[in-house]
């Protein structure tokens, strides 16, 4: 059965006008639709923050839950019902912060999540405090004077919990959102998607150099697998190995021709590069990688777990809980 984007669609969305949340939620119903997996096989679950109001907006099976466990949530309905479509979503302090174990530990285990992460550098549902994201010196209610800490990299956390899928996307840009998701989906373990996006009340701006058309094709480099890392708005950059880490080069100057950029290989299980290119972009001089980043195959969490249970049950004399008692001695009383 073919689908539409009103096939996913429910309610009124109530976030402030220009909110990076009504853009994601456009992408996001957009690539359900093309995905083709019935709402009903659907479910969206979510913590708490503004971002996770989008369960309410989503015509598939949703839940609201508590304050960083979406990811606990979601891997309780993944595990005891597999054939289900699980996506999670949080914003970067619901999480990271609260929820910053269950991200982690949903990695390392590797469970079949849609892991949605929209990050705008602030809490937004609480009126403006700084969060795991916010870079050091952040003004903000909660750090009046600068925050004082070192911000988490969604990359690098993911990465460093052994993780398998990482992808990044920004909201205003939906031909690039909905091919994440599209790739997320098709990714058998956690798939994490960071979605870059700006609160327009309490943080805007925070994003400002790809945020635009034009800002991306000059800050920002689409990567692909199998693809050579070029970019600029001419496509006249691209990028080459120097030693460990990575350079930027005019193709065209001091004898660098399109074969000398890197291919780009989101499949190598060894990540150092793909890290690099996934810190790109904080005022370095490099460009701000999006696209599918890391993609490598491994056992998930959930299947394991399903393959355990029928290899234990079938060496098992007992299949349920009558024959579990009539294994031992028994009486009857009368």
């Amino acid at each position: 059965m073919a689908y539409t984007a009103q096939d996913f669609k429910k309610g009124q969305p109530r976030w402030c006008p220009g909110c990076g949340d009504h853009f994601f939620l456009a992408s996001l119903h957009k690539a359900m639709a093309e995905i083709g997996i019935a709402p009903w096989n659907t479910a969206v679950i979510s913590g708490i923050g503004c971002s996770s109001r989008l369960p309410h907006y989503m015509a598939t099976y949703g839940m609201n839950t508590i304050h960083g466990r979406a990811a606990a949530i979601a891997t309780g309905a993944k595990v005891v019902n597999p054939s289900l479509e699980v996506w999670q979503v949080s914003g970067d302090g619901d999480g990271l912060a609260i929820g910053g174990n269950h991200f982690i530990h949903a990695n390392r285990r590797n469970i079949n999540l849609n892991m949605i992460l929209l990050n705008n550098r602030i809490y937004g549902l609480t009126k403006g405090q700084y969060s795991p994201t916010s870079p050091r010196g952040f003004v903000s209610k909660s750090s009046p004077y600068g925050t004082v800490e070192d911000p988490f990299r969604p990359a690098e956390l993911c990465f460093g919990a052994r993780g398998h899928f990482f992808a990044r996307a920004v909201a205003t840009d939906a031909q690039g959102t909905v091919a994440i998701l599209k790739a997320a989906q098709q990714h058998k373990g956690a798939a994490v998607c960071e979605i870059l996006q700006n609160c327009v009340i309490f943080n805007d701006g925070t994003h400002e150099s790809v945020y635009s058309k034009e800002g991306r094709a000059k800050n920002a480099i689409y990567v692909e697998h199998g693809k050579p890392l070029i970019f600029g708005e001419n496509r006249e950059y691209g990028l080459m190995q120097e030693g460990f880490g990575l350079k930027v080069v005019k193709i065209g100057e001091n004898g660098v021709t399109e074969k000398d950029i890197l291919v780009h290989d989101a499949h190598c299980q060894d990540n150092t590069l793909q890290l690099k290119l996934a810190l790109m972009g904080n005022g370095d001089g490099f460009p701000v990688a999006l696209g599918v980043i890391r993609d490598v195959d491994a056992p998930t969490y959930d299947d394991s777990v399903t393959a355990q249970i029928e290899d234990v049950s079938s060496k098992k004399k007992y299949h349920n809980f009558a024959e579990l008692l009539e294994t031992n001695d028994i009486w009857e009383v009368k």
